[in-house]
C-alpha cells in the first residue's frame, strides 16, 4: 500500500545572514509517520525547524519544500500554521497581557476560518479546552494566566502540548519538547504526543537524546550533522546515539 507525502524536503540549503546552516538537506515523511532528528548542539537542528516554520531572518538559498503537495516557500508563516504546521519550541515565548484562553480562542478560530469551518462559541471552546487541559494536568487557574508569564519550564511545555492538542495539526514539529521536563511532566507531556497519533498526522521530534523518544517511539530516527542527515536507521539508532555519542558523526567526513 503506498503512502501519502505529507512533508517533502528536497536539496535543501539555508543561511542565517551570511552563515549557511543547511546544506543538502533532504527529507520525505509521510502522513502518519513520526521521524526524529538527533543531532549535536550547534548542529542546525533549530534552524530546520524555523525554515519549515517560515520564520524570518531565514533565508532558503536553494532546494524545495512542499507540504500536502503546495509549495511551502511560498507561504507566510501564518498560511503555514492554518494549513496545519504547529511548531512546540524550545524556548515559548511570554505574551504579558494575553491570557491562555484568548490566544488558544483566537488561534482555533483562525485556522477553523482558514478552512472554512465555523467560529467555535464560547460554550464550545471552553468544554475543548477544560477536557484537553485536565489530561495534561492544567488547571482552571493557569488557563487565565498571561502566555507564559511566570510558567515553569514543565508548565510552558504542558501549555505548548495543549496547544497542539487543540489545534490538532496535520504536521507538528517538537523542538526540544522534553528541556526543562521532569519524569512525571514528561509522560504527560509524550501521552499528549501521542494522543495526536491517529495514522494521519505527522510529528517531527527534534532531540539530543533518547528520553523522550521512549515515550514517543519514532519510525525513524535521523543523525543531523554539518547542515544534513548523515544517517537514518529505526528506534534503535537512537540507543546507539545514548550509548556512544555523535562523536563518529562529527569528525571531518
Amino acid at each position: 500500500m503506498s503512502k501519502t507525502p505529507l512533508l517533502e524536503i528536497e536539496d535543501l540549503y539555508a543561511r542565517v545572514a551570511d552563515k549557511e546552516i543547511i546544506k543538502g538537506f533532504n527529507l520525505t515523511i509521510n502522513e502518519g509517520e513520526v521521524h526524529a532528528i538527533m543531532g549535536p548542539n550547534g548542529a542546525g537542528k533549530s534552524t530546520l525547524s524555523n525554515v519549515i516554520c517560515g520564520k524570518p531572518g531565514y533565508e532558503i538559498t536553494s532546494g524545495s519544500i512542499r507540504f500536502k503537495g503546495k509549495d511551502l516557500t511560498k507561504m507566510s508563516a501564518e498560511d503555514r500554521a492554518r494549513e496545519g504546521i504547529f511548531l512546540c519550541m524550545q524556548y515559548p515565548v511570554e505574551i504579558p497581557g494575553v491570557a491562555v484562553t484568548t490566544f488558544l480562542k483566537h488561534s482555533i478560530n483562525a485556522v477553523r476560518k482558514y478552512h472554512n469551518l465555523p467560529e467555535l462559541d464560547t460554550m464550545e471552546f471552553v468544554k475543548m479546552v477544560r477536557e484537553e487541559g485536565k489530561k495534561l494536568g492544567i488547571d482552571n487557574e493557569m488557563i487565565k494566566r498571561p502566555v507564559n508569564v511566570g510558567f515553569s519550564g514543565g508548565e510552558k511545555k504542558r501549555l505548548e502540548t495543549l496547544q497542539m492538542n487543540i489545534l490538532k495539526p496535520s504536521f507538528a514539529i517538537l523542538d526540544e519538547a522534553d528541556s526543562g521536563l521532569d519524569v512525571d511532566a514528561l509522560k504527560v507531556v509524550a501521552e499528549g504526543m501521542n494522543a495526536l497519533r491517529d495514522g494521519k498526522r505527522s510529528m517531527l521530534i527534534i532531540t539530543h537524546y533518547q528520553r523522550l523518544l521512549e515515550y514517543v517511539v519514532p519510525d525513524f530516527v535521523h543523525v543531523y550533522a554539518d547542515g544534513h542527515i548523515v544517517k537514518s536507521g529505526d528506534k534503535t539508532l537512537a540507543a546507539e546515539i545514548e550509548k556512544d555519542g555523535y562523536a563518529e558523526y562529527t569528525r571531518e567526513r
